[in-house]
């Protein structure tokens, strides 16, 4: 019966995590206002709370590196887009580019939405980040 009870608690906080999420999202909409292309370039690669990453951006960056060398191109891409994401907190606009640019290279299908105007994009989530990390 524990058991039953378990998985019934599981099922509402995984409802409450995307009820949660879903607020996040909203409230990153609401603060970009009407510019849908900079939400765009950020609801695909920000952080809302990078404080929770283990890494740094440089030790993602290696890893990237590591693993590309190793022809391990899915893991690469992920490790890159992680630095990227940890730039954007940052507030490093040369880092956002180098990282998802090379996230690109990997799998050019892929486009990064924030390689067309990164320094608006950082800056809004330089902005964000001040107003909802506190």
């Amino acid at each position: 019966m524990l058991g039953l009870l378990g998985r019934f608690r599981k099922k509402k906080k995984e409802k409450n995590t995307a009820i949660e999420q879903s607020k996040i999202v909203s409230e990153l909409e609401r603060f970009c206002g009407g510019d849908k292309e900079t939400f765009e370039a950020l609801f695909h690669t920000m952080f809302l709370d990078p404080r929770k990453v283990k890494a740094s951006m440089e030790e993602a960056a290696e890893n990237a590196k590591k693993l590309e060398k190793a022809k391990d191109a899915t893991r690469a891409r992920m490790w890159y887009e992680i630095a990227g994401s940890l730039a954007i907190y940052e507030g490093n606009v040369k880092k956002v580019v180098e990282f998802f640019g090379e996230a690109e290279k990997i799998l050019p299908e892929m486009k990064y939405a924030i390689l067309k105007n990164p320094e608006k994009a950082v800056a809004m989530a330089q902005e964000y980040y001040k107003q909802y990390l506190k």
